[in-house]
């Protein structure tokens, strides 16, 4: 009997390979990158197109990208302000026409030479190859602590796995990427819809290089804004912690109530204790407090989705179509 798992899947032979760059103040060194892309996809490539898109940077990328545009297989989406990453990378992946779709940074660090084993490990049957991060000792301890709760949270109350220590790096067949498309939430957390569609998937760790010139765009900020967008997004967990808490108080004041009430007829009730009230008041009124902000980040979220605003606007898009190896340019220019 022949089972679905079982079942050929179909990998063309001269596959159109898409590349998304996200580019933020990526202009010093955003023209190297792409001529060492393009050198890298002509090794094994039949078909490439590489898509870059502008998230509303302030550096000089336009004037960068300008003697580019011209280069067959590239296209240039450029945003009319910064929307962010996520959004950045959801353009690309709407914009992406090739059987395979690979996602990577800009800045060199997620490593070129890595890309020919993701399609190869594509054209084996994989629908998603994603890279894991296999060392993080150059990071910092907050940082590293931060991530380790960020997981930890995300597997106690989510109900699918999103793997440790994977970012953007990644290639996603193309059932995978109409499936993302399918999705229609503004508040986008990509690292968990990339767990949520489901589909076949394959580690490929890797050591980030460092940086071509300038630092990472994302503070630590930025990072609790993913975070929090994750959370909200894929797990009701912080919800039920403070529901739990609620309830464990309710006893406790219960408890308490009884205790008072058993010693004023026994003993009397000798000492007023306003200082006890007036602490308990303001310790309630604090996790009173906590309780609706954690549920207005929900409710926000919620807002957020019912006014239905598109989740980019493009200001330019330059498209030159999918290069072929035939195609004069196909290799690196000079």
């Amino acid at each position: 009997m022949v089972t679905l798992s079982a079942l050929p899947k179909h990998r063309p032979d001269h596959a159109l390979i898409s590349c998304v760059i996200p580019a933020y103040n990526e202009a010093a060194h955003l023209a190297a990158f792409l001529r060492d892309l393009r050198a890298t996809l002509a090794t094994f490539a039949a078909r490439y197109e590489i898509i870059v898109v502008n998230d509303g940077s302030k550096d000089n990328t336009d004037e960068v990208m300008a003697p580019l545009l011209k280069e067959a297989g590239l296209r240039y989406i450029s945003f009319s302000r910064n929307f962010g990453k996520e959004a950045a990378l959801s353009a690309g992946i709407d914009a992406a026409q090739g059987d395979a779709v690979i996602l990577l940074d800009g800045d060199y660090q997620h490593p070129l030479e890595l890309l020919p084993e993701m399609v190869r490990l594509w054209q084996s049957g994989i629908d998603m190859v994603y890279g894991v991060i296999s060392d993080r000792s150059n990071e910092s301890r907050l940082k590293r602590w931060g991530t380790g709760m960020f997981y930890h949270l995300m597997e106690s109350g989510a109900p699918i796995t999103i793997p440790r220590n994977a970012g953007d790096f990644r290639l996603m067949d193309r059932q995978v990427v109409h499936a993302l498309r399918q999705l229609p939430e503004r508040n986008r957390f990509m690292k968990g819809l990339y767990a949520w569609v489901g589909f076949s998937s394959i580690a490929l760790p890797f050591v980030p290089n460092e940086r071509a010139t300038g630092v990472s765009s994302f503070s630590y900020r930025s990072l609790s804004r993913l975070a929090l967008a994750g959370v909200t997004a894929f797990t009701t967990l912080p919800l039920r912690i403070w529901s739990g808490i609620g309830v464990v108080i309710s006893i406790i004041a219960i408890l308490y109530a009884f205790w008072i009430a058993g010693e004023a007829i026994l003993f009397g009730n000798d000492v007023p204790g306003w200082s006890t009230l007036a602490a308990g008041l303001m310790f309630f009124s604090g996790i009173q407090l906590i309780s609706i902000g954690v549920l207005g980040e929900y409710m926000g979220r919620v807002y957020d989705e019912v006014k239905k605003r598109p989740l980019y606007v493009v200001a330019h898009d330059i498209d030159n179509g999918p290069l072929t190896t035939t195609d004069k340019g196909a290799h690196a220019p000079d």
